[in-house]
């Protein structure tokens, strides 16, 4: 017997793609004026552009809750209401059917662990490229779509399957072939010391002009690698923690434990415990996963502003303020396009789960290197090298994007 889940979206459902297409030129532009930012503006300040983006996060959610509310609908109070519920059921599943009891304590530890999981690597990034060769740093951190699938199978207990281990391979391999490019060791050691990224998941962003000669090549790279580890067990974790259990993706896979039971009453999984036929179920696309973006913004904007002043006193980062308008609407596009990159990873991460959407987020790396051809002197630095290894990095998501197109959305009972 076969139950088709109908209201969850699709795998590789026109939502999720027309998202992951935004995702991947949000990147692009993010990182173009990043660098615009940064050179040709001349205004650099790595660590408050990582604070205003990651704290500009809190604005998807209420967007996204006045969308629903002003283009369908669904009221208010039955938006909210379907979020608690699904979250209740999702955290706190033991609970007797019937009780509407918002776990806020399981709440706040969730979210503020994302808020960590999601910041340190980027902080770890920021301490690397003063100590190590931008190139080396770049190459070790995206092997977090390598990490990301060995822990999966390993907290699983899953089996090795050949067709994703090698696609995970070839795209590590591929980051590799563009990284370097052909380079050689001095031109390596003379690279351009390159600013942390505003958006951790591909730090890719912001060259400057100043050659920095790397000070703790192996300290630098051990904590890249670190970063780049963590950054995989980050996106691990955040699937089986806080995904909710109806995203399509657990279904297709049946990889986590959180899946739940068929309710015998209606024929539907997930969310049983409504307690009012005035709640959205299931969930807008998004919503969930916006709200938890959200939050992470909230907690950065609060948390994070502490290390400016530090950071001011120890010379370490001088704040300066913006010094014209286009210095402040060129961060303003930043941040815009940051939210957009970061909150659509989110979603993706909850639907295509850890593997596909870091091997997808590579993607960026190709489209940033076309890009720098276009509007930058990326031509110049074009060689056989690169364009191999973008061409495997294409390669190897479209295996896995084949792999996730031919599950389907039906589940075996």
């Amino acid at each position: 017997m076969h139950s088709r889940i109908d209201a969850a979206p699709r795998l590789g459902g026109k939502m999720a793609i027309i998202l992951f297409v935004f995702t991947l030129c949000a990147f692009v532009a993010e990182s173009q004026l990043t660098q615009y930012v940064q050179t040709t503006l001349g205004y650099r300040q790595p660590f408050f552009l990582f604070y205003v983006v990651h704290s500009t996060f809190w604005i998807i959610f209420p967007a996204h809750f006045l969308y629903l509310i002003t283009t369908t609908s669904h009221s208010p109070s039955a938006l909210w209401r379907g979020l608690s519920i699904a979250i209740t059921n999702h955290l706190s599943p033991q609970e007797p059917t019937g009780s509407l009891r918002f776990p806020y304590r399981k709440f706040f530890r969730l979210v503020l662990a994302l808020t960590v999981g999601i910041t340190y690597p980027g902080l770890l990034w920021f301490a690397a490229v003063s100590l190590a060769s931008i190139s080396d740093v770049t190459a070790i951190w995206n092997t977090n779509a390598f990490f990301a699938y060995i822990i999966t199978v390993r907290m699983f207990g899953l089996k090795w399957e050949p067709r994703r281990l090698l696609a995970v391979l070839l795209a590590t391999l591929g980051v590799l072939a563009v990284v370097y490019g052909g380079s050689t060791v001095e031109d390596r050691m003379s690279s351009l010391r390159e600013v942390p990224p505003s958006s951790p998941p591909s730090p890719l962003l912001g060259t400057t002009t100043t050659s920095i000669k790397p000070t703790a090549p192996l300290v630098g790279v051990l904590l890249t690698l670190v970063a780049s580890i963590g950054y995989g067990l980050y996106q691990v974790l955040y699937k089986k923690f806080a995904a909710l259990p109806t995203d399509p993706e657990v279904f297709a896979d049946r990889l986590y434990d959180q899946v739940p039971s068929e309710d015998p009453a209606t024929g539907s999984y997930g969310q049983t415990r409504s307690g009012s036929d005035h709640t959205i179920d299931p969930l807008p696309f998004g919503l969930h996963a916006n709200l938890l973006t959200s939050i992470i913004g909230l907690l950065t904007f609060v948390i994070l502003w502490v290390p400016i002043p530090i950071f001011h006193y120890l010379d370490i980062e001088p704040f300066v303020l913006p010094q014209n308008a286009k210095t402040t609407f060129a961060i303003a596009g930043i941040a815009l396009t940051g939210v957009i990159f970061n909150a659509g990873f989110m979603v993706l991460l909850g639907l295509w789960g850890p593997i596909i959407t870091s091997v997808g987020n590579l993607l960026t790396i190709v489209l940033v290197f076309f890009s720098d051809m276009i509007f930058g002197d990326g031509l110049e630095n074009m060689t056989l090298w690169s364009l191999s290894g973008c061409s495997v990095i294409v390669a190897a998501f479209s295996v896995l994007a084949y792999d996730m197109f031919t599950q389907g959305s039906l589940i075996p009972n």
